[in-house]
């Protein structure tokens, strides 16, 4: 028997604990509320791209072009650093859910960081940028781990 038949799918995991789906939907739109959906839609997307969750990539991706998002944007948001395509207030963002995405690595998220998140953006919507950058961390690693995949066209 293969890996990934013997594994759980994403199905199976949410009627075993209902309430995983539940939260992390709730946290998400809570989150979203205090921040531009064009910004909620960068975020997850360079987020799920740093986690290397395909199935993600491509919702939201989708989701960005779907609302009006420039394709250029979401071709090169994987070197974001490299373009003036992003407002400071995007650069902000983009760092902060990077630097919370890659915690492992670095221990910490530097007082540099820190500091240009807190120069963009209030303290709530800090908060909610916080939330918003778990909840789609949360959903990159149950898709991952259960084998969420794309299917083919």
């Amino acid at each position: 028997m293969s890996a990934s038949a013997s594994r759980l799918s994403t199905a199976q995991l949410y009627q075993l604990q209902p309430q995983l789906m539940k939260s992390l939907l709730a946290l998400g739109e809570a989150a979203a509320q205090a921040l531009e959906a064009p910004l909620v839609h960068l975020v997850k997307l360079r987020v799920s791209q740093l986690n290397g969750c395909a199935f993600c990539m491509q919702l939201h991706a989708a989701e960005a072009r779907k609302e009006g998002e420039a394709q250029l944007r979401l071709d090169l948001l994987a070197a974001w650093r490299e373009t003036e395509l992003f407002s400071m207030r995007e650069q902000a963002a983009l760092n902060w859910a990077e630097s919370l995405t890659l915690l492992a690595d670095a221990k910490e998220v530097s007082e540099a960081v820190y500091q240009q998140a807190n120069q963009q953006f209030s303290a709530e919507e800090l908060a909610s940028l916080t939330a918003l950058t778990i909840e789609i961390n949360g959903w990159n690693r149950i898709a991952i781990s259960f084998y969420a995949r794309i299917p083919p066209r």
